[in-house]
This record gives structure tokens, C-alpha cells and sequence, in this order.
């Protein structure tokens, strides 16, 4: 019985690290330096003027809605095999959402930047009608399905 244990959560485990949190985003990449790929923190549009990425242990990154130049989102679905395989086969019909939103902006030297961020579930309605009113840009969608889940309607 011990194999079948140790083998469910070797299985279980990694895929629960990977994901994002529900209310929080993750830096996947970009042109950003002084931050690293795969850290995990608060993606924040509250302030009136700058969206900000907090991790713990470094400074915030700012992005004024001013100097944003482009803003696009897309998703990339997955299913979730290993938690099927254990708990029930109905699961091999669920579909995992990943919700990637890419900021273009010019940072104070006047550089264009890309900044790309996994954003969890519970943060992606509302963190892209922030950005894309504040900034006066309208959201790029990959494709439909990535403006429907958002409540964005069909192509005009």
C-alpha cells in the first residue's frame, strides 16, 4: 500500500506547486530585469495611476497605465491526468485554465518592455477591464475562446 501512497503524492504534489494561486499572478518572462521568471506575487490595479507585480523580498515592479502600449491575453488549457488517474476517471474530462496576460510598455529610459504574467482565476475579469480603461488600450485576445471566457463576446 505504501507504493501506491508515495507515487499518488509524487503525482498530486507537483501539479498543486505549479499552479497559481487562485487570487495572485506569476512573472513567466519578459524583458524584465531585477526579477525573476516563475515569481509568484500580487498583481495590483488599485492605484489610479500604475499597475504594480509584488514579490516578497524585492522591490515592486510599476507599470503606469501611461506608458502601456499594448496589452494581450490568452489561455492554454490542459487537462488534469494525474489527479484523474487517482481520484475519479470523470476528472479526465476537466480542463485546467492557464490565464497569460503580456504587458507592453516604455520604462523611464524610454526602452520598450514585455512583461508576461500567469494571472490566477479569480483576478483575470477584473485585472484586464482595470488595465484596458486606465490605460485607454484595448485587450488583444489570442483568440475566441480567450475572449469569451472573460465575457469579452464574439470577434465584432
Amino acid at each position: 500500500m505504501k507504493p501506491l501512497f508515495v507515487v499518488t503524492v509524487l503525482c498530486l504534489v507537483p501539479a498543486t506547486l505549479w499552479a497559481v494561486d487562485a487570487d495572485k499572478a506569476t512573472y513567466t518572462g519578459g524583458t524584465l530585469t531585477g526579477i525573476q521568471a516563475k515569481s509568484e506575487g500580487a498583481f495590483s490595479t488599485d492605484s489610479p495611476t500604475a499597475a504594480s507585480f509584488t514579490v516578497k523580498k524585492s522591490p515592486p515592479l510599476t507599470i503606469p497605465y501611461a506608458r502601456i502600449t499594448a496589452l494581450e491575453y490568452g489561455q492554454k488549457a490542459g487537462r488534469r491526468v494525474a489527479v484523474a488517474v487517482f481520484i475519479s476517471p470523470l476528472a479526465l474530462f476537466s480542463k485546467k485554465r492557464n490565464h497569460y496576460l503580456t504587458i507592453t510598455f516604455t520604462d523611464d529610459a524610454g526602452t520598450e518592455q514585455a512583461a508576461v504574467f500567469e494571472l490566477g482565476k479569480d483576478i483575470v475579469r477584473t485585472t484586464l477591464k482595470v488595465l484596458e480603461v486606465r490605460s485607454k488600450r484595448a485587450v488583444e485576445y489570442q483568440d475566441d475562446e480567450a475572449r469569451k471566457s472573460v465575457g469579452g463576446g464574439q470577434t465584432p
